[in-house]
């Protein structure tokens, strides 16, 4: 008999797993949610000293009181950190580890790292707060646990119980790093992604072909995926779908990502046949110049991410950000590649301040015609199109964006104003923008578009839509139709003709 150890998110306890237990159970399966210490129910009260460890050891006493070695370990959120630990520690007994919507928590690294809430990783920066001390955070108030992920199919009355029955969690839980010896890395493993929070099996796989070390392991036959259309809290939202899945995961099913040796999407070659043009480098940014001469207006395209900082070729050597500017250049503009550092989620602030060097060397440049700028922006680089948003300069005559991520998704963490397109196009006044929509956008993304037009036009800003209908998100190394084609063209001398050529 397969024993599921159910192991809850931050602030919450054995309760959360009710309804999937019960289905589990209905199975033929053994469902043990834990509880774990200081935070309410069956644990013990928190004392001095509740840290990670403390949730570790109460895991393990699970598992060694269970028979047998088909033992599923199934960590939530900040659950999956004890999880990791406890199948290190009994990588023996332990048949399959399952991530539900959680990440990949590394040896050395706080669960605070993937806390998807802003303000509770800021408060915990220094080293007053990452030493963790008897402190206890507060869960989210009434209306607020979007900050830990997205609530989206829980029903009110569930939502209710969650923030009635919500405890402190003790901040040695989060402060404290994780360590592994290793020993359970080689056990099958097995991710459940919430898309309606943002996470998808496109997305895994695109992050995989942009080379991180640290993800490649997930292209082994032990690792499979399943996705569910739902939110943060799926043991809320869809108790009877998680509870197949989870059955269907211990029977090893589930989507796997494998390395077909063929170039990923990203270095397959740029839809349009452009001619080489002259280019210089200039610390992380490029210039493609034109053959005409005097100062030219100038298009800065900024790429997405995150990309881990090991990638290579980096962004500006990728085919579509060289063809992108050789054809710029072709057609009379300075065509301006970089690489900003979005390495990961929390970079937004660092990728800011690079693009902005950028924008002020491009300007600098006897080239460029300082008043004549356009800023292009492609998918999670949308994010940093705000501040250009929310009150765009003088010689800013165009704002594009491609395939982009105009909100934050839910499980980034990202509360701020700053990195809110959606929010910030209020203040664009007259800036044109101009969007290329592709209509096989994933979900998650395309839902963060709409919600970027609608405020667009409450807002009354002049926004031009090129639709593709049949394009999908990196579309240029991967469709060299006709329509493709047509829709990067018509983008192109869009954002130059109002550079007023």
């Amino acid at each position: 008999m397969t024993d599921f150890v159910l192991v809850p998110e931050a602030h919450t306890g054995g309760w959360v797993w009710g309804e999937v237990a019960d289905r589990l159970r209905e199975s033929g399966a053994g469902a043990h949610p834990v509880t774990l210490t200081g935070m309410r129910g069956h644990g013990a009260p928190p004392g001095p000293g509740t840290c990670l460890e403390t949730h570790i050891r109460d895991v393990l006493r699970v598992v060694d009181a269970l028979d047998g070695t088909d033992v599923v370990l199934v960590g939530h959120g900040y659950g999956i950190h004890p999880v990791v630990a406890a199948a290190d520690r009994r990588a023996g007994r332990i048949a399959r580890v399952v991530h539900l919507d959680a990440g990949m928590p590394q040896d050395g690294d706080p669960p605070l790292k993937l806390v998807p809430d802003q303000e509770l990783r800021e408060r915990f920066s220094g080293p007053a707060g990452r030493s963790g001390g008897d402190r206890r955070v507060a869960p989210p108030p009434p209306g607020a646990w979007e900050r830990w992920g997205s609530t989206a199919g829980v029903p009110g009355d569930a939502l209710a119980r969650l923030a009635a029955r919500a405890a402190p969690q003790p901040a040695g839980t989060l402060t404290e790093p994780l360590r592994l010896s290793g020993a359970g890395a080689a056990l099958p493993t097995t991710g459940v992604l919430c898309t309606g929070n943002g996470s998808s099996i496109a997305l895994v796989e695109g992050l995989v072909s942009l080379g991180h070390p640290g993800l490649q392991a997930l292209t082994e036959p032990r690792v499979t995926f399943f996705e569910l259309a739902t939110g943060h809290w799926p043991m809320l939202s869809v108790p009877g779908e998680l509870a197949e899945v989870l059955l269907r995961a211990a029977a090893g099913e589930g989507h796997r990502i494998t390395a077909t040796g063929e170039p990923p999407a990203h270095l397959r070659p740029f839809l349009l046949d452009v001619p080489e043009r002259p280019r210089e480098r200039h610390g992380r940014v490029d210039l493609y110049l034109p053959d005409a001469g005097g100062p030219r207006p100038a298009v800065v395209f900024v790429h997405g991410g995150p990309v881990p900082p090991g990638a290579r070729p980096t962004p500006r050597d990728w085919p579509a950000f060289v063809g992108y500017g050789r054809r710029a250049a072709e057609l009379g503009a300075v065509g301006v590649t970089l690489d900003h550092r979005l390495h990961e989620i929390g970079d937004f602030p660092r990728a800011a301040e690079d693009l902005a060097a950028a924008v002020e060397l491009v300007r600098a440049d006897p080239r460029v015609d300082a008043e004549r700028v356009a800023l292009w922006f492609f998918s999670a680089g949308g994010l940093l199109s705000a501040d250009w948003l929310a009150a765009p300069p003088g010689w800013l005559r165009c704002l594009a964006a491609t395939y982009p991520v105009l909100a934050p998704l839910p499980n980034w963490g990202l509360s701020a104003f700053r990195f809110r397109p959606a929010s910030a196009v209020g203040g664009a006044g007259a800036l044109p923008i101009v969007l290329t929509r592709v209509g096989r956008e994933r979900p998650e993304i395309a839902a963060t578009v709409e919600e970027f037009l609608a405020a667009a036009e409450h807002g009354a800003a002049a926004v031009e839509v090129v639709d593709l209908p049949d394009g999908r998100h990196g579309f240029e190394t991967t469709d060299h139709g006709e329509q493709a084609r047509g829709a990067v063209e018509r983008a192109l001398r869009t954002v130059l003709g109002h550079l007023r050529f």
